[in-house]
């Protein structure tokens, strides 16, 4: 079993939670969060929104526009490891525009899972 930690835009969450319930990933948590990449920072809110706008910011009005904490929107599931591979391909169609900010995924393995209604372990608390 794997957990699937994906950072992506906030207004590209709709579209990911679409797409993956269309592939049968009906169970996903959803948190905001705010934190940056190896770029610092982007040049104000409407960035995010058309990474475009970075190319028109000058120096000057980048420095003034310039945050340090980008909002952006965690997903997180819990999958079999066979549809790990699955699952990241979906969040990546879903939010891959080729510019800076379009997300990190983390893939990380799962010790144990427990269902804590039926008390089931495993695989079986993850289906």
């Amino acid at each position: 079993m794997k957990e699937i930690m994906a950072f992506v835009r906030r207004h590209q969450v709709p579209a990911t939670k679409k797409a993956l319930e269309d592939a049968n990933f009906p169970a996903l948590t959803i948190q905001s969060v705010e934190g940056r990449g190896k770029q610092g920072g982007i040049g104000g809110w409407a960035a995010e929104v058309d990474p475009e706008l970075n190319r028109v910011l000058t120096a000057e009005t980048a420095a003034e526009a310039r945050i340090n904490w980008i909002p952006k929107r965690m997903l997180t599931l819990a999958v079999q490891d066979e549809e790990v591979q699955k699952a990241v391909q979906i969040i990546i169609s879903a939010n891959q525009t080729g510019h800076m900010g379009d997300g990190k995924i983390f893939v990380c393995s799962l010790a144990d899972t427990l269902r804590v209604r039926t008390g089931e372990n495993g695989p079986a608390a993850v289906t």
